[in-house]
């Protein structure tokens, strides 16, 4: 599975980074476990996270444009966003506007707000891929969420 390996250049310290992280509380077990892994990265290249609990992957976006707001009132910005959630596909369509809006809306925050993104919303066929994915001892997206999103600070303030 395709991933940042530690060593990766673009692991390297984003200190101070202010990160909002928004996680879903729909598959709760799985997403618990992306929460474990984008926290111990943030933490690891010195960034702190700000964690927000929404129902699930469609409240996302919302959630953290109300924050980003309130956050810029109170003069205190975060500099990044990562997303947390987890779409199983079941038996009718509601997989695909789940796993389809949640990421059009969170990709059209990013880019219209110039917002260093992160997306760590799993959207797999069943609980197995879920786990492997989730788990930060496997395939540890949650971490690569915010190794993306750190990446893009990284980046916006070197161009800054």
């Amino acid at each position: 599975m395709a991933g940042f390996s530690p060593d990766d250049a673009d692991a390297t310290p984003v200190p101070g980074a202010r990160i909002l992280v928004v996680a879903a509380r729909f598959n709760a077990d799985i997403v618990g476990q992306l929460r474990e892994g984008a926290l111990a990265a943030i933490e690891r290249l010195g960034a702190s996270a700000t964690v927000i609990e929404v129902p699930g992957a469609l409240e996302i976006a919302t959630a953290a444009a109300i924050a980003l707001d309130a956050a810029e009132k109170a003069a205190q910005p975060y500099e990044g966003l990562v997303a947390l959630g987890c779409v199983i596909r079941g038996e009718t369509y509601h997989f695909e506007i789940v796993a389809n809006e949640s990421s059009r809306a969170l990709t059209d925050l990013s880019v219209s707000r110039r917002l260093p993104f992160g997306n760590g919303i799993l959207t797999v066929e069943n609980d197995e891929q879920a786990i492997v994915r989730a788990d930060p001892k496997q395939g540890d997206k949650g971490a690569d969420a915010a190794f993306a999103a750190l990446a893009l600070i990284r980046l916006k303030r070197s161009l800054s």
